[in-house]
């Protein structure tokens, strides 16, 4: 499925410039995993991950928002740069997620770009995926995200030294 299959598919993008190299951000990636970057009160339950890297496998999990569960089947596959990644969701609770990962090395770090394509079922349960994963939200997990990345990365270059 590919994001021209839906008329409402819309782009979020979060982008920070991290002080680290392109080897810690990837291996934050690699260990890190989508429970260390969700924040509270979403409980991240994985069920099956067959990933054996960052751009293969799939990871089946549920978010939960409290006692509300939203099951996930994410495809992680190569993303659009030799330095970049996708999880893109195979079953779900939207009609369509490609979440890209890119990382760019600048002259003072890396960029990270989160690049969400997302959109809506139709009707009622478009009405929820909207309040749970589009607008504010959306814009406050990645905000988080990149907050936890920067702590993650500076406790990981103090390990180093």
């Amino acid at each position: 499925m590919t994001s021209t299959t839906h008329a409402a598919t819309r782009v979020f993008e979060k982008s920070s410039v991290f002080a680290t190299t392109m080897e810690h951000m990837i291996r934050l990636h690699q260990e890190g995993g989508p429970a260390a970057l969700t924040p509270p009160p979403i409980f991240v339950q994985t069920h099956r991950d067959t990933r054996t890297s960052l751009s293969d496998g799939e990871l089946e999990f549920t978010l939960w928002f409290g006692p509300i569960p939203f099951r996930w089947l994410a495809r992680h596959e190569p993303g659009p740069t030799a330095t970049s990644f996708a999880d893109v969701m195979v079953r779900g609770p939207l009609a369509y997620w490609r979440h890209e990962h890119l990382f760019t090395q600048e002259a003072n770090g890396v960029r990270l770009t989160d690049r969400v394509t997302l959109a809506h079922p139709p009707g009622p349960k478009g009405w929820l995926t909207w309040l749970m994963f589009d607008g504010l939200p959306l814009r406050l997990l990645f905000f988080y995200r990149h907050l936890k990345t920067r702590w993650m990365l500076n406790r990981m270059k103090k390990e180093a030294a």
